[in-house]
């Protein structure tokens, strides 16, 4: 008996250790914990609307006629007030959280967040959706998902490879729950948080999903988000307008980053106390809902409208602008909440209007507005996220819809390439340099910016003072490393530097010997770099460069006394040294 629960507990042990059973174990927790923070989100956000706005519907808009002008005013004043309050009192980075934070933790941080700051932010995006500024409550809930996930990977002392999956089961199990979408859930996690496809990863994520979806809809019900009706694609010639559409939300899209954008400039130069921004927003999206109910909340009621067809030509219209300018105050401001149903909203208002303006020009043989308003939202919302793959799978099991997948896969791609042409970057990669984060060279990067140039520079250089004349000059080239010659002063500054190139004809002109001196063949350098910056900013100098294959090191801006020479060689090795090192923190090595 003793020798078979030995036998038992070693058998534990070796499963336990075995990395995709560790992780479906955590995947399936996981996915019981994101599902369950879902629901516990929205549940909360019911809970402050039904105070604040008398009803708990995600349809907000059906209830807005019974309510006094003064409550759809104050609402959004008192929310916007609370979160200001509670940001700035009461939360170590002083702004609300979101997806852009779950990304930077996973390239940067090794998918390290901190609970306590998940938990406020999910009451922060609560709040402010609640009492109806027009923002999303997906990107709180995929903060959530994953600062519950990074909480147990820590616990666990998991290494970055499986903190990374763990946090992206997470994140999966979060976008499952609270669209019923396990695949879009599966692809969001592996697009924007983790980076790859790989199947350690796969696995796990899926798994995660599938459960947050399970639990998602035993609570809420086996049914997309969107009743449409039964939609088709009239014809194939269709399928240019399409394109023409796609082009048309690339364009909405950068004008809904751009605003966000542009009013949180505004926000930062309007006077008063910081936290009473967001109350400023609430009252004037409190005015403008007097107006245009349909901008409160999340904006699904009119997002079905718009595919059922059912609004007017100038009403979509006016609603595009709108709703953008309503989300880019609410988030400019100060207000938490995502950008996913807000751009969805945007999407099916542009949709909805190009296929009733096509409908005016072609009156027969025509999808209905709904159509069009599905493929817009896709379009707008897969280019705003940078994740065209998850949109497009995201709109289909938010709509149940599958025949006009091909319309929306055509201008989802083609919204997604231009903004990507154009700005280079998604929402919540434009979130991140703002702040000084650039994440084009991921974790390599990181490594890179570890290191000081002064670890990697030569030392040994050639120095001549300007009055060296150029038989002296000649000789010393010739021998110097790298080809260079440094021209500095008494002091050891740097007035300039000459290359075998630079001579040129004087090279072999014996006649100009005691005319010509260095400090006349010197030339400034295109660039140089400082001892104490790190390499990556060294990587950029290079590129400023003028291709020359080496770069002086000065001690800094002031003395400009030079200390070294850094060569593009040993870049290119830190560069190789780094990514091995990234790899192998991939794969747990370390």
């Amino acid at each position: 008996m003793p020798n078979a629960a030995l036998w038992s507990l070693n058998v534990t042990r070796r499963l336990w250790r075995n990395d995709q059973v560790l992780l479906g174990t955590l995947a399936v927790v996981l996915g019981v914990a994101a599902a369950y923070g879902a629901i516990a989100f929205r549940t909360l956000v019911s809970m402050i609307q039904l105070a604040a706005l008398s009803t708990s519907s995600e349809d907000l808009l059906k209830f807005m006629v019974g309510l006094e002008w003064w409550q759809v005013v104050l609402a959004p004043t008192l929310g916007g007030l609370t979160v200001g309050l509670i940001v700035h009192f009461f939360t170590a980075e002083q702004r609300p959280l979101a997806v852009a934070d779950v990304i930077e933790a996973a390239a940067l941080r090794s998918g390290r967040m901190n609970l306590s700051s998940g938990l406020k932010a999910a009451v922060v995006s609560a709040i402010s959706i609640g009492s109806g500024a027009s923002v999303g409550r997906e990107g709180p809930v995929v903060h959530l998902g994953a600062s519950l996930a990074a909480f147990v990977a820590d616990k666990l002392n998991l290494s970055r490879g499986r903190a990374l999956t763990v946090l992206g089961c997470g994140v999966a199990a979060a976008i499952a729950s609270s669209f019923k979408a396990p695949i879009a859930g599966v692809f969001f996690a592996l697009e924007v948080v983790v980076g790859h496809y790989a199947l350690s990863a796969f696995a796990p994520i899926v798994i995660a999903s599938v459960v947050g979806t399970v639990i998602s809809r035993a609570h809420y019900g086996d049914f997309p988000a969107f009743i449409v009706a039964d939609h088709l694609v009239v014809s194939p010639w269709e399928f240019p307008i399409f394109a023409l559409l796609g082009i048309a939300c690339a364009g909405a899209a950068f004008l809904f980053m751009r605003s966000i954008f542009a009013m949180q400039d505004i926000a930062e130069k309007v006077p008063g106390p910081v936290w009473l921004r967001p109350a400023l927003a609430g009252l004037v999206i409190g005015l403008l809902a007097l107006v245009f109910p349909q901008i409160l909340g999340v904006g699904y009621g009119v997002t079905d409208q718009a595919l059922k067809g059912v609004l007017g030509l100038e009403l979509l219209l006016a609603l595009i602008f709108i709703k953008i300018f309503a989300t880019s105050l609410c988030l400019g401001f100060g207000f938490g909440g995502g950008v996913f149903s807000p751009s969805l909203v945007v999407g099916a208002m542009l949709g909805g209007a190009f296929g009733a303006a096509a409908a005016l020009v072609v009156p027969d043989g025509l999808s209905s507005p709904g159509v069009y308003s599905m493929v817009g939202m896709g379009a707008v919302a897969g280019a705003v996220l940078g994740a065209p793959i998850s949109t497009i799978l995201i709109v289909f099991e938010l709509t149940g819809d599958y025949k006009v997948t091909i319309a929306v896969m055509v201008a989802v791609v083609l919204a997604s390439i231009i903004v990507r042409d154009v700005l280079g970057r998604s929402f919540f990669n434009w979130q991140l340099e703002r702040r000084g984060i650039d994440l084009s060279g991921g974790r390599e990067n990181e490594h890179l910016k570890s290191i000081k140039v002064r670890r990697v520079m030569e030392s040994r250089m050639t120095t001549v003072a300007a009055g060296t004349k150029l038989t002296d000059l000649r000789r010393r080239i010739i021998r110097a490393p790298s080809g260079v010659v440094f021209v500095t002063d008494k002091e050891g500054r740097l007035e300039g530097m000459i290359t075998m190139s630079d001579l040129s004809e004087a090279l072999f002109d014996l006649s100009l010997d005691e005319f010509v001196t260095a400090g006349e063949m010197a030339r400034p350098p295109h660039e140089f770099v400082e001892a104490g910056i790190s390499l990556d900013r060294a990587v950029a100098a290079f590129g400023e460069a003028a291709k020359e294959p080496f770069l002086p090191v000065v001690q800094n801006r002031r003395t400009m006394k030079l200390v070294g020479i850094l060569t593009e060689r040993e870049v290119m090795l830190a560069q190789q040294r780094a990514l091995l090192k990234a790899r192998a923190e991939e794969k747990g090595e370390e």
